[in-house]
């Protein structure tokens, strides 16, 4: 079956997230309003024709499940393939006690899963990506070029800690894989590859008897003279969310029209699931300019450059700007809220003030009452 297969991993833990992976992965923090981290790589690879995708989880995934449930809402629930949650892998311990060591270690705790995949091709992709990527079209390039992997790499304004960076040939071939640079030069790669099934068992098998466990050094750069590697350039917007300040940064980048346009188009729509409330409400004494707003939201107060989650309710007298409120956040009388990221169902007491700044934003953990 010529087609393409789809593996998301979901790591437990990303940096310098903070609160915000207290209770989840970065897989399924908010973003955009309405929307989840992984609900782009899963919009992506649907978009691409994907019918079969697997979801590597390891740690704090509850969240996730919650979120993903049967996969109806990215068209993936089906009676042979669909979406499939692949359980925290082990290494010499119980499940989900140590850290996450690479993605080959990941894919040999899954490798009864590789074997069953009925596709030609696979795209490894990680779920805190925000990017809307035309795979299908990626899928056929790296069909043509006869590459041993494909590699989705950013342009220079797509820069993130610790990443992974691609030095290409004047025809495309990835000669040099860099990481851990004080100054950074090359390609960002986004963290997505195409590669043959057959290529992807060998390499599993092959990493596997000799204790090597990560993709970027031990398949990448360790194997980029003998495999043909190719780049692909994206140029459009992508996000990692690696950090709470690139979060606030990207999130916030939202509110551009350009880059909406760019995130969002029409030929590959963003699946995710329905909050299931009523459109939002703005009182009479009510405003809202250059916000993005989820359905279930009360507005009557001022909402002003932020972005608010489903069931979020701004009491009158309030302020809200520059913020980002996760769902069921509520904003009592006469609060004022400045550059604050508020996890779900915070609390705003009346008359209370938080003032972050755009370069620290002042993160709110699940359930607090401030």
């Amino acid at each position: 079956m010529n087609g393409l297969h789809g593996i998301i991993f979901s790591y437990e833990k990303r940096n310098n997230l903070r609160e915000l992976t207290d209770i989840r992965s970065a897989s399924s923090i908010p973003f955009g309003g309405r929307y989840r981290a992984v609900d782009f790589a899963l919009s992506n690879l649907v978009n691409a024709g994907c019918t079969d995708v697997g979801v590597v989880l390891h740690g704090r995934y509850q969240s996730l499940l919650d979120h993903l449930g049967t996969g109806k809402s990215w068209d993936l629930s089906r009676k042979r393939g669909g979406l499939k949650i692949l359980p925290p892998f082990a290494y010499r311990q119980d499940w989900g006690e140590t850290a996450f060591r690479g993605k080959m270690e990941a894919l040999g705790g899954v490798r009864s899963y590789l074997d069953e995949i009925r596709q030609d091709y696979v795209c490894l992709m990680e779920g805190d990506l925000v990017v809307n990527l035309p795979l299908g079209e990626i899928l056929e390039r790296h069909i043509q070029s006869g590459a041993d992997i494909t590699a989705v790499c950013g342009n220079d304004s797509f820069r993130v800690e610790d990443g992974t960076y691609l030095q290409l040939s004047p025809e495309g071939r990835v000669t040099e894989v860099l990481y851990h640079l004080n100054n950074p030069r090359g390609y960002r790669s986004l963290e997505v590859y195409l590669i043959s099934r057959s290529l992807l068992l060998s390499l599993v098998d092959e990493c596997a008897s000799h204790d090597q466990y990560s993709w970027r050094r031990d398949v990448l750069q360790t194997r980029c003279g003998q495999l043909n590697i190719q780049g692909y350039i994206w140029n459009g917007f992508a996000a990692q969310i690696r950090s709470v300040q690139e979060y606030y940064d990207r999130s916030m980048q939202l509110l551009d029209p350009a880059i909406r346009e760019d995130l969002f188009c029409a030929e590959r729509p963003i699946r995710a699931k329905s909050a299931d409330k009523s459109s939002a409400y703005i009182g009479p004494e009510g405003c809202c300019v250059n916000s993005m707003v989820a359905d279930g939201c009360s507005i009557g107060g001022t909402v002003e450059n932020s972005i608010l989650s489903a069931g979020v309710t701004v009491e009158e007298g309030a302020e809200v700007r520059n913020c980002i409120l996760f769902k069921d956040t509520v904003v009592r009388r006469d609060a004022r809220l400045s550059h604050v990221i508020a996890d779900k169902c915070v609390e705003i007491l009346p008359g209370h003030a938080l003032m972050g700044q755009p370069s620290y934003p002042i993160v709110i953990a699940k359930g607090s009452q401030v």
